[in-house]
C-alpha cells in the first residue's frame, strides 16, 4: 500500500487506546482521511476527521454506505473482563468485533484490519484464562475473513499520552513503572506513539500476523 494515502476507520476513540491512536494518526503524513464511529460525540474537530454518531454497533445497516472507500481499520473498541459476566464479555469482545469486521471485509476487501488484542492472548482457545480464550477465538476468526491483511496487536503495558482525557487512571498511577519495566522487559512495555505508528506502518506489510511487544517497538521506529 506504499504511496497510497491511508483512509482509516478507527473504533473505540472514547477509550484510552483509541484516543491515543487517533491522536497520532491525525498528525501522520501518510494518513489522508479518518472516520470514527461513536455512540456519543468525541468533541474533536480536524480537517482529516469525520465522525458518525451511531447508537447500535450491532446494527450497522443505517451507515453501511458511509463505511465504503476505506483501506484500513484500527479496531480499538474493547472492554475489561473484570466485573462483567462471561456472556457480556463474549458478546462485546467476540460477537461485536466479528460482526463489524465481517461487514467491512465485504465493503472494503482491499482493507488491512488491525485488532487491538492483548499480551497473553490464547489462540489455542483452551487455556484457563477466560479473557485470553475469548481474545484468541476473536483473533483466529478475524484471520479467516477476506481482508488484504489482518493483524492482531498484542501490547502489554502502554505508556499513555500526557494531556489526553481518556487515559485509564491505573495507567496514570502506575506510570512510574514504565521506565523500569521497559529496561527489564522491553517486550511488555510500549508507548502509545509506538503502538500507533506500528499500526500505521503495517500498511507497508509485515511478515507476521500477530504483532507483539518487540514488533510494535520495531515498527514504531520506522
Amino acid at each position: 500500500m506504499d504511496n497510497v494515502p491511508l483512509r482509516l476507520i478507527i473504533t473505540g476513540t472514547t477509550g484510552m487506546v483509541g484516543e491515543g491512536v487517533l491522536h497520532y494518526a491525525l498528525q501522520h503524513p501518510d494518513v489522508g482521511k479518518i472516520l470514527i464511529i461513536n455512540r456519543k460525540p468525541l468533541g474533536l474537530s480536524h480537517p482529516k476527521l469525520t465522525e458518525i454518531i451511531h447508537k447500535d454497533f450491532y446494527d450497522l445497516g443505517p451507515i453501511l454506505q458511509d463505511l465504503k472507500g476505506y483501506n484500513a481499520c484500527f479496531f480499538c473498541l474493547g472492554i475489561s473482563s473484570i466485573g462483567i459476566s462471561a456472556e457480556d464479555y463474549f458478546k462485546t469482545t467476540y460477537t461485536l468485533t466479528l460482526y463489524f469486521a465481517e461487514i467491512l471485509s465485504k465493503l472494503n476487501p482491499e482493507m488491512y484490519f488491525c485488532y487491538i488484542s492483548g499480551a497473553g492472548t490464547d489462540t489455542t482457545e483452551k487455556g484457563r484464562s477466560r479473557w485470553a480464550r475469548v481474545k484468541g477465538k476473536t483473533e483466529n476468526d478475524l484471520m479467516k475473513l477476506p481482508f488484504a491483511h489482518v493483524y492482531a496487536i498484542r501490547p502489554g503495558f502502554i505508556k499513555a499520552v500526557p494531556g489526553l482525557t481518556k487515559t485509564n487512571k491505573l495507567y496514570n498511577y502506575f506510570g512510574w513503572v514504565f521506565p523500569i519495566g521497559r529496561k527489564l522487559y522491553p517486550a511488555g512495555f510500549v508507548t502509545m506513539k509506538e503502538l500507533a505508528l506500528a499500526m500505521i506502518n503495517l500498511s507497508k506489510g509485515f511478515e507476521k500476523n500477530i504483532i507483539e511487544g518487540r514488533d510494535l517497538i520495531t515498527l514504531g521506529k520506522k
